[in-house]
């Protein structure tokens, strides 16, 4: 069955899949996990989109990788 990326509840065990859309309700789970500066850039979703197995959760602590390896600091 294909998730609601629109309404599902988002997890971190939620499993990236073909249908996965940037949605706001995909914003605010991240927001929660990332903090308050959480936001897309074209590497990153490159990198969520490549196709290799991936849940929200790793989505979530690459993107803090990257912030941290950016020196932007912590909310």
């Amino acid at each position: 069955m294909k998730f609601d990326w629109h309404g599902g509840e988002i997890s971190r065990t939620t499993e990236i899949d073909p249908d996965y859309r940037n949605t706001q309700n995909v914003r605010r789970f991240l927001s929660h996990q990332c903090g308050p500066e959480f936001k897309f850039d074209r590497g990153f979703m490159t990198w969520v989109r490549s196709g290799n197995a991936k849940n929200m959760g790793d989505v979530a602590d690459e993107w803090l990788r990257r912030k941290a390896a950016t020196g932007i600091p912590e909310h």
